[in-house]
């Protein structure tokens, strides 16, 4: 268990540091690549109501695929972790400008002053970040445990698809039995469905 913990934090280290050395036109252009293959994703185009997230420490950049959704007549939610309970809350959020304000540690979320509360029961589609995945839909977080207490809430229904960069993607994630998968991983080259 402990090995597990300790191979868990060198490739957050690893991975992270990789994804983080990307220069900016990098990022730019492998995000866009990543925004563009979601929104011609069949289950994104038939999805009314989407999970979705705000980027953080160059998680490939969703406000194009949030913006796109707004134009759509989509319903996008944003989580918000409860201070108390420590797991996510999701926020329905119609404008980034003014439905946002500053979280802990800097992450950009939805100001629940000003957003209501929507429940995990009408998320028909879940994008879901990380640091690490690989092709059975392993996923790597930042070990805190939010994605991994959330997947389980939400409705079996639900697609639950990862968005990364090629240079997240290893042969295998280290996982534990509380560690949860996704069911797709889209990436700036291609579609991956879980084996």
């Amino acid at each position: 268990m402990e090995d597990v913990r300790i191979k868990k934090r060198e490739v957050r280290t690893q991975v992270l540091n990789i994804r983080e050395a990307m220069d900016s036109v990098e990022y730019g252009k492998k995000s866009a690549a990543i925004e563009e293959r979601l929104l011609d994703f069949a289950n994104f185009q038939e999805s009314n109501t989407l999970l979705m997230y705000s980027p953080y420490r160059k998680e490939p950049n969703s406000k194009g695929a949030i913006l796109e959704s707004f134009s759509m007549g989509k319903v996008v939610l944003l989580p918000v972790v409860h201070p108390k309970r420590q797991e996510f809350i999701t926020f329905k959020v119609e404008n980034l400008e003014g439905d946002m304000r500053e979280g802990s540690g800097g992450k950009i979320e939805p100001d629940p002053k000003i957003c209501k509360p929507v429940p995990l029961r009408f998320i028909e589609l879940a994008i879901i970040p990380g640091i690490a995945f690989d092709e059975r839909g392993g996923r790597l977080g930042y070990g805190e445990g939010y994605y991994d207490k959330l997947i389980p809430l939400l409705p079996a229904t639900t697609r639950k698809v990862a968005v990364a960069f090629e240079c997240q993607l290893l042969n295998q994630v280290p996982m534990e039995a509380h560690d949860k998968y996704v069911d797709i991983i889209i990436t700036e080259d291609r579609v991956i469905y879980k084996i």
